[in-house]
């Protein structure tokens, strides 16, 4: 069984970077597609950014050339850096690996929040 945690949200100014970490109990780099997701208020949650089994990446457009996702096999745990953001990238962030099962793990999410 996986469980992820996330940290390394917070408040930032536009601008600004953060960079959030998702640590897994279990082994997650033969996971199919792991990445992160975020939900704003009022709006439906959508994916950020992920990684494929075969380290192909997928951005959101919005995203493109600001955010990073990697991982690092050795200390199991997928990053997201985030560069210049902005306010509208405002929202809770969740860590999502999904195993060759096609079952998927959910993070408790992390809130990032950027000021104008």
């Amino acid at each position: 069984q996986v469980q992820l945690v996330e940290s390394g949200g917070g408040l930032v100014q536009a601008g600004g970077s953060l960079r959030l970490s998702c640590a897994a109990s279990g082994i997650i780099f033969s996971a199919n597609r792991m990445g992160w997701y975020r939900q704003a208020p009022g709006k439906q949650r959508e994916l950020v950014a992920a990684l494929t089994s075969g380290h192909t990446t997928n951005y959101a457009d919005s995203v493109k050339g600001r955010f990073t996702v990697s991982r690092d096999n050795a200390k199991n745990t997928v990053y997201l850096q985030m560069n210049s953001l902005k306010p509208e990238d405002t929202a809770v962030y969740y860590c999502n690996v999904v195993l060759a099962s096609g079952y998927p793990y959910w993070g408790q999410g992390t809130q990032v929040t950027v000021s104008s």
